[in-house]
């Protein structure tokens, strides 16, 4: 038997307050007085005036992907084109070896409108493809060798599901946006080679683990990621809590959802506690920024009126329902307010026409929602996860976001608080890479409605501030309940696996603007050490 007892700080069980947590065998077994009569010959951690909580869960994110910008031109911190594509060139004159230069990811703000050249590029890398994905993993930037591989010309139609811009004479730009034209690309780029791939698996719990997120929804896995994480968990190398969310897309749905109950066994059958595959993910409609989110209104700049629903008709509500008969969760991408609306009617008519059961039904962002439907959240239990770092006025919100929104609806998106007062069992994630995965920083956000400067002064939208418990709360066993796993994890009560996070203060009591400054002394994983901080 082995036993760990926590003094010397704060413990938050999620609802109150301990000064003593007892861990035997990775479980909480007592707390307070008796965790310290029960613990007198246990191993000791100081926790040093510190705070001990339930590890974080992220709710949606992009492990994998986020795992392999490691792997490419470093771009995600260039502030400019001209610094991408000195970092573009560089990359690529270190690696002669490479036939294609790929990378991710740019912030899609540092040219007008999103809009990328080919040109640009093909000033660093002239004779091999360059292909970078852009911050929303919606958009690809390529050079003019990529758009010869992939066989796009002028006269190359726009695709379904997706746009491909041209220059005013009539020439390909260079930017794809949405999958229909992106996968053009992606369909004839040679693959990642495995161990690369498993390395990137490691790379992305190194980055949560030394954040304190121990559980992550891996929101966007097709077949051959299935394949990873299965390798990756039969050699043991899985050091985080991942479930896999199966890609579902409107073009081949039909043969899709015939292979998800295969794979979910799969995943099974390998018996690693590290790892699930029980959710469908599907994509309602794109991002504002590309003018592809789904609006019940015209775009202010009109270049697509009302954006992309990616699923005609009724196709989305039949496909969730086949989805749910296989007893698989529902997770939909639903940016906009006609996306969302499309994604709140499909789960309802699931309710309506299957068998009742225990779904916990999943909207991921909510960027926009009509005023209409806020209450449906609640009423059909419906979990909103949503990525607090976005509700905020940065470059996107000021450059890309507004000019498309306009005034009035841009001051309606991300309604937190309104969903959270509702009864809406909120949770929250961060779609990492897309954006920063340490919950901290987007708590931080959430209790604020500020930037990392503290503008505007008393926070945007101020309404839909959340108090810091329910902030925590989102992020612990919120998304413990988005996980069917509330009973095993993400509160610090007796008879819950010890995943834990020890913080050098309360952030409770932490001004929001320090809150990303608190540091992560070490998660524990079972009642195991995953991340121990440097001293």
């Amino acid at each position: 038997m082995s036993a760990t007892l926590f003094t010397n700080g704060v413990i938050w069980t999620g609802t109150e307050d301990a000064d003593a947590l007892l861990v035997v065998d990775g479980v909480i077994a007592a707390l307070g007085d008796e965790a310290r009569a029960r613990g007198a010959e246990a191993e000791r951690v100081d926790l040093g005036g510190g705070f001990l909580m339930a590890s974080f869960g992220d709710g949606h994110a992009h492990p994998l992907y986020g795992g392999l910008e490691a792997v490419g031109p470093p771009v995600r911190a260039c502030e400019s084109v001209d610094e991408i594509v000195a970092a573009v060139k560089k990359y690529a004159d270190e690696h002669p070896e490479q036939e294609w230069i790929v990378g991710a990811s740019y912030d899609g703000s540092l040219a007008p409108g999103g809009l990328f050249d080919a040109r640009w590029l093909d000033a660093a890398v002239p004779d091999r493809p360059v292909v970078l994905r852009a911050w929303d993993y919606h958009t690809l930037w390529v050079n003019s060798v990529a758009l010869e591989r992939a066989g796009i010309t002028p006269d190359t139609p726009d695709p379904v599901l997706g746009e491909i811009p041209h220059r005013p004479d009539g020439s390909v730009l260079g930017t794809l946006r949405e999958w229909g034209a992106t996968d053009l690309v992606m369909n004839v780029m040679p693959p990642r080679e495995e161990q690369e791939r498993i390395d990137a698996l490691g790379t992305a719990a190194d980055y949560y683990l030394a954040r304190g997120v121990t559980w992550v929804q891996d929101a966007w896995v097709e077949p051959a990621d299935v394949a990873t994480y299965i390798e990756a968990a039969r050699r043991g190398v899985l050091r985080m809590r991942f479930n896999l969310a199966l890609y579902a897309d409107p073009r081949h749905f039909d043969a899709q959802v015939e292979r998800f109950a295969a794979q979910r066994r799969a995943v099974d059958e390998i018996g690693s506690p590290m790892l699930t595959a029980n959710t469908v993910k599907f994509f309602a409609d794109g991002v504002v920024e590309n003018e592809t989110g789904a609006l019940l209104a015209p775009y202010c700049t009109g270049l697509h009126s009302h954006g992309q629903q990616n699923w005609e008709g009724q196709s989305l509500a039949e496909a969730a329902r086949r989805v749910d008969e296989l007893g698989l969760q529902i997770h939909i991408h639903a940016i906009g307010d006609a996306a969302v609306r499309q994604a709140l009617d499909a789960i309802e008519y699931v309710t309506r026409v299957n068998p009742p059961r225990d779904r916990r039904p999943v909207i991921a962002h909510c960027q926009l929602i009509d005023d209409a439907d806020l209450g449906r959240f609640a009423d059909l239990g419906v979990i909103p996860n949503m990525q607090p770092l976005w509700a905020q006025m940065d470059a996107l919100m000021t450059v890309l976001t507004i000019p498309r929104l306009g005034a009035e609806r841009a001051g309606k998106q991300y309604p937190i608080r309104t969903l959270e007062k509702s009864g809406a069992p909120l949770g929250f994630g961060s779609d990492w890479p897309v954006s920063s995965g340490a919950p901290l920083d987007g708590i931080a956000v959430a209790v604020s409605r500020c930037t990392v400067d503290g503008e505007p002064a008393g926070g945007w939208t101020p309404h839909e501030i959340l108090p810091i418990d329910a902030a925590l709360t989102a992020y612990t066993s919120g998304v413990a309940n988005q996980a069917f796993a509330e009973h095993n994890w993400g509160r610090a009560v007796a008879g819950a696996s010890a995943d834990l996070v020890w913080l050098d203060r309360d952030p409770r009591t932490t001004a929001p603007d320090l809150l990303p400054k608190v540091t992560v002394r070490a998660t524990y994983l079972g009642g195991a050490t995953a991340h121990q901080a440097d001293n």
